[in-house]
């Protein structure tokens, strides 16, 4: 856990002893506190001003939290909200989480709790609020996960994140397992989208009514584990002062997303399969079984198959959550994509501090697309804003872009060892395809591997067809 937050943090309760604690707690952490003694004060343009989270009560005299939620939800899509309530049912849980709720909380919370679930929630809000923004700067009709809306939309809706070839067959692959129950398994580095297509295949399922569940397998400490994912009935164990609700349950008749889920310790993968396999779980001191009904994706940015191979992942559940898997390619590897999301990301950013910049200097957009992005679209994003923060310009230029993408061209090509890597695989694999006249044994032993890597191999690099 880090030592500073360094956020925004609105809390929103009518008791003002409530407000003060959690607001002398969070301020500890390096947060700026603002409080709210309820919803129509929390919803001035002078609270919400600069807010990075909302922390909202649920009860509350007049319109209460979940009006609040409602409110936030249409008026800043992006504003992250977390819900405290005292008295918390699965039901509750469930409508808030459906109405957009980041998290869901019950008093009185742990202290630890409560930061590590505030920090996660902060770090699971910045690639899903630039997507989110580039998305609406495209095509504001697109709805929001778990709307329910069917409007007929095609892959063109998601233009606006990339024309290449390679960002396609991504979104074809998505389109073509979203109205199946099939376990998806999305691979790729950091920064690539991967939260952002588990939402897209959401949208298009059948349980697009249902709620989208996203967690940060890395962010969830062993020992709350159980806890976190299947719940907690109240006196389990010490701090347990009121039952919990688990994600498993929360996303039920939806979809549950597991991201870097190569994380999970090996007694959690045990449970996490068992769940998968009959659907049902007890909660952390409850003999009752409670059953859920889940659609899974999960996502990490290593390779599973190398974690199974040494025996830091179970095959079994190798196998169950890798039905289906899709590779999402990273920024280097579909170049001409980046001048689209420049674009894209810098209406939005322009607005946000305050700027009118038109577009990007030709000169500026060279040196975008020179350059080999070890951050995904996040760190693009990021080089946008710092560019357009520091131009007085209409048009972005390029002295002001940070000096490694400045450079990028200049002095000559990245040294990108696994991008260099990576295309090398993928040159050695066609290779002893081609001069095995397509015959996978003969070109496994080509490649001195065993025959079924090449189907693994295949997949990795988008040549499952052959």
């Amino acid at each position: 856990m880090s030592e500073s937050l360094q956020a925004s943090v609105l809390i929103v309760d009518d008791e003002e002893y409530v407000r003060e604690s959690l607001a002398a707690l969070l301020a500890r952490r390096g947060c700026e506190v603002r409080t709210a003694g309820s919803t129509r004060e929390a919803l001035t343009d002078a609270m919400l001003d600069g807010v990075d989270v909302v922390m909202t009560d649920l009860k509350m005299p007049g319109e209460d939290g979940g009006e609040l939620l409602r409110h936030l939800v249409q008026r800043t899509p992006d504003l992250p909200v977390i819900v405290l309530t005292g008295h918390g049912t699965v039901r509750s849980a469930v409508e808030c989480l459906k109405a957009g709720a980041a998290e869901y909380l019950l008093k009185p919370v742990d202290p630890d709790e409560l930061v590590l679930v505030l920090e996660r929630t902060l770090g699971n809000t910045g690639l899903r609020r630039e997507l989110e923004l580039l998305r609406r700067g495209g095509d504001p009709a697109i709805p929001a996960a778990g709307d329910g809306r069917d409007g007929g939309e095609d892959l063109e809706r998601l233009t606006p994140l990339g024309s290449s070839e390679a960002w396609r067959r991504v979104l074809e692959m998505a389109e073509t397992v979203a109205p199946t129950d099939t376990a998806i398994l999305l691979l790729g580095e950091s920064g690539t989208g991967k939260e952002e297509i588990a939402k897209h295949i959401h949208r298009r399922s059948r349980r697009a009514g249902g709620p989208f569940v996203p967690v940060n397998c890395a962010a969830i400490p062993t020992d709350l584990f159980e806890s976190e994912f299947f719940g907690h009935k109240r006196g389990a164990f010490t701090g347990a002062l009121q039952d919990r609700v688990g994600r498993f349950k929360v996303a039920h008749r939806g979809t549950l997303l597991l991201d870097e889920i190569d994380s999970l310790p090996g007694p959690a993968q045990a449970k996490v399969l068992r769940v998968l396999q009959d659907g049902r779980f007890e909660r952390v001191g409850d003999s009752r079984a409670t059953t859920s009904d889940v659609r899974l994706i999960s996502a990490t940015n290593s390779e599973l198959q190398a974690a199974v191979d040494a025996g830091a992942f179970r095959a079994d559940l190798y196998y169950r959550i890798n039905v289906m898997t899709i590779h999402l390619p990273p920024l280097r590897e579909r170049p001409e994509d980046v001048p689209i999301l420049a674009e894209a990301f810098l209406r939005p950013v322009s607005a946000q501090v305050g700027k009118r910049i038109v577009g990007i200097e030709p000169d500026a957009v060279e040196a975008l697309q020179s350059y080999h992005w070890p951050g995904n679209v996040r760190e693009l994003r990021n080089v946008i804003e710092r560019g357009v923060v520091l131009e007085s310009g209409e048009r972005l230029r390029r002295r002001n872009l940070p000096e490694e993408v400045r450079r990028a061209g200049v002095d000559g090509p990245p040294l990108d060892l696994r991008g260099s890597l990576l295309a090398e695989e993928r040159r050695l694999l066609e290779t002893a395809l081609e001069r095995a006249g397509g015959v996978r044994r003969r070109a496994a032993e080509m490649l001195g591997i065993d025959e079924r890597n090449v189907s693994y191999f295949l997949k990795k690099h988008g040549l499952g067809n052959r």
